[in-house]
């Protein structure tokens, strides 16, 4: 069975299910590659699917009527996309790095769902915790300078991703800048210049464009609260 060796189960909702119901579950999915660029779901196709990342990361979209980008969200490994929709899928999401996913019909992931109430209830428990994000991104986007944005940004970032292991401070960035941008709601001239900030003051150390690790925790902390 594919989910004994998914390296993703542990975060995701297939992680609360018993053998059993995790054999159904595998008997439905579909499992796909996508690599860099490659769309996952594209605004305005009919929303036949629902989908659960296994590995890579993965950038949610809308474009506004004047071709703006506003990212909504960045997706990893465990993470779940496309259940609660309607008929189309109102946003767009595509691979950010080499990624792979399980890809179940909707109606088919639906009855499964009314036949085991384990995996309605980690269904539950997820959607709390993404509308639970949603609310922090208002807050991120409504109230924060740029600087406590990018901080608060950097702090909570691993914790998105905990398939991907890292020492204790690094913190892996497969998206560019100006996917930083689109997310915070700057530009990716304020981008740079607020990380080239805190490299300067030694609160962070870029080790390279995807790959940076947090010096002093406790100032950049203090920074995503309005302080120092």
């Amino acid at each position: 069975m594919a989910c004994d060796r998914c390296g993703a189960r542990e975060f995701s909702v297939c992680g609360k299910l018993d053998d059993a119901d995790l054999g159904h579950l595998d008997a439905l999915a579909e499992h796909i590659t996508l690599e860099a660029g490659q769309a996952l779901i594209r605004e305005g196709d009919r929303a036949d699917s629902v989908f659960n990342i296994t590995s890579g990361s993965v950038r949610v979209y809308k474009l506004l009527a004047d071709g703006r980008r506003q990212i909504t969200g960045f997706l990893f490994a465990g993470d779940f996309l496309g259940l609660a929709t309607g008929e189309t899928f109102v946003f767009s999401a595509e691979a950010i790095e080499p990624s792979t996913a399980c890809r179940f019909r909707r109606s088919e992931y639906r009855d499964l769902i009314r036949e085991t109430p384990s995996l309605e209830a980690a269904l539950l428990e997820r959607a709390n915790h993404e509308l639970a994000a949603a609310q922090n991104q208002m807050l991120l986007l409504g109230r924060k300078t740029a600087l406590e944005r990018i901080a608060t940004f950097l702090l909570e970032l691993p914790s998105h991703d905990p398939a991907r292991v890292a020492p204790v401070g690094e913190v892996h960035l497969p998206m560019t800048r100006s996917e930083i941008a689109d997310y915070l709601g700057l530009t990716i001239e304020t981008v740079s210049r607020v990380l080239t900030r805190l490299k300067s003051r030694g609160v962070i150390r870029l080790t390279s464009m995807t790959v940076l690790t947090i010096e002093q925790p406790d100032v950049l902390q203090r920074l995503s609260e309005g302080e120092g």
